[in-house]
């Protein structure tokens, strides 16, 4: 990526100056350096709002209720793991914000579902070796079923208020901002679908381990 963006802006300094547009070329960098600056505040400002929802939602017991709505959902997405554990706590988590838009809110909780999958695995690894298996850490490290179905769900993102692009749209001077929502759900639920269906199917050809 560096290489290619460095490659982008010198050939994009090189033509401005051959073609007798470098003037243009440095008000462009200038302008869309300050728009960058005045997106990211803006943007901070409302992530900063929407985590601090999620807190208080978390500190109030409601993020812990609708975690428990979604035990069976954890249960058929990951039927090796316990929807109690720290893992299914932070999927859970995780699910909750992208389901309400507030994606940058829910990274923490990604990194921490990824961690705690990773002890798991671990775990695992010491069980098989203690019952004779030490065959299996010779092997490199790998992701666990659980940590790609995590990752291609999470990726798929079903999301019922996408908070991000109505923030940009209206940044930008949208005349109807939240027009993008149905748009929204409707691809983001085909494509968590479709990742469900493909988890499944790999599932099933590796079978149970």
């Amino acid at each position: 990526m560096t290489y290619l963006w460095g490659s982008m802006l010198l050939l994009g300094i090189l033509y401005g100056g051959l073609t007798g547009n470098l003037q243009e070329v440095t008000e462009a960098v200038v302008s869309s350096a300050e728009e960058a600056v005045s997106l990211c505040i803006a943007m901070a400002g409302i992530t900063a709002m929407w985590t601090g929802i999620m807190k208080i939602a978390e500190n109030t017991g409601l993020v812990s209720q609708l975690a428990e709505k979604m035990r069976p959902v954890l249960k058929f997405l990951f039927p090796r793991l316990e929807p109690d554990s720290p893992a299914g706590h932070y999927i859970s988590l995780n699910f909750l914000s992208n389901l309400f838009g507030i994606s940058w809110a829910s990274t923490s909780a990604g990194l921490s579902a990824m961690r705690e999958l990773a002890v798991l695995e671990e775990k695992r690894k010491k069980e098989k070796t203690a019952r004779g298996k030490g065959e299996q850490l010779r092997t490199p490290p790998a992701a666990s079923r659980e940590m790609c179905t995590f990752l291609i769900i999470n990726v798929s993102s079903l999301q019922l208020i996408p908070v991000n692009i109505i923030a940009c749209r209206a940044k930008y001077g949208s005349v109807n901002p939240t027009a993008v929502v149905g748009p929204a759900i409707l691809a983001t639920a085909v494509s968590t679908a479709v990742a469900v269906i493909f988890c499944k199917i790999m599932d099933h050809r590796k079978g149970d381990s």
